[in-house]
């Protein structure tokens, strides 16, 4: 199982963030992952960084589809791979009702049909191919010409059966939050690679996303997070995974205690069929870089 970092883009100044990448690779991680915030965006976050820091993948975690048209996106995408020397993937999904229409404005209507329609147009694009795509939700006929740009793998955030069966069908993977070694095995690995198989693809990733903390008071860091991020429970689709694992919030996803306790409960997502584990860090980064390097 590989093991990665995910951070928000917003959380510190670009060169901070730059320099966990830094950290993160020097500590033998695998990759790092940038979501989307308020803030700094994630896909250019990214690009800096590959730039910046060789020997480690960037990507991100996820971009929302609905405010970027796939014509925009590819483009976006694929300077990203060519500054990062081809160690870019791209994590899509589209994102939630309270961030689509709260903010943006935009219907979330039909979001795996959307879902469905963007990527069956990005794909190509990114592949530097002559789209001329009309769906019900959306139209993209162009070429993007990106001259030695290779195209980045796509990963589709996806907990309910009907995300991971269109991520099976048509990304590389997807990407997990909120979610436990045993929703793991038996919901998410299961669905997505049963999917990729019917349409004769190759194994998807699977990356799991776990709230990591080393900690002599694990209760606290559940408190914190309860009060900082316990919103997210109200988003249908985490809603429906946390009552899929009898959970009542995303506080009791998080896996806190000392470095042999936090080894073994994170070990138990490679044995569910996690290909990749990003770590979203509680704490003392160093500690937990350091910690996170010998779980490989």
């Amino acid at each position: 199982m590989r093991i990665g970092l995910f951070t928000v883009a917003g959380t510190a100044p670009l060169d901070e963030l730059v320099t966990q990448v830094r950290l993160a690779r020097d500590a033998g991680l695998d990759s790092v992952f940038f979501g989307h915030a308020w803030s700094w965006d994630a896909l250019m976050t990214a690009a800096l960084a590959g730039r910046e820091v060789p020997g480690i993948e960037l990507g991100t975690a996820i971009v929302p589809t609905y405010p970027r048209h796939p014509l925009a996106l590819a483009g976006q995408a694929l300077t990203a791979q060519a500054m990062a020397g081809g160690r870019f993937t791209l994590g899509v999904g589209p994102s939630h009702p309270q961030v689509i229409e709260g903010a943006h404005g935009i219907s979330y209507e039909r979001p795996a049909r959307h879902t469905r329609e963007y990527l069956s147009a990005l794909r190509p694009l990114l592949r530097g191919e002559d789209v001329d795509y009309h769906g019900e939700t959306l139209t993209a006929a162009a070429t993007i010409d990106a001259p030695g740009a290779t195209p980045p793998p796509v990963l589709l955030s996806a907990l309910g059966p009907a995300m991971l069966r269109i991520a099976g069908e048509l990304a590389d993977g997807t990407l997990t939050t909120w979610t436990g070694a045993e929703a793991i095995a038996d919901h998410i690995a299961p669905s997505i690679t049963k999917a990729a198989e019917a349409a004769g693809r190759p194994a998807p990733r699977v990356l799991a996303g776990a709230v990591v903390a080393l900690t002599t008071d694990p209760d606290a860091v559940r408190r914190d997070l309860a009060e900082q991020l316990g919103f997210a429970g109200n988003f249908p689709a985490y809603r429906s995974i946390l009552d899929r694992q009898g959970l009542s919030g995303v506080h009791e996803t998080v896996i806190a205690g000392d470095e042999k306790d936090v080894a073994r409960q994170l070990r138990r997502f490679a044995d569910a069929g996690a290909t990749d584990l990003l770590i979203s860090p509680r704490g003392d980064l160093t500690r937990l870089l350091d910690f996170a390097a010998t779980l490989h």
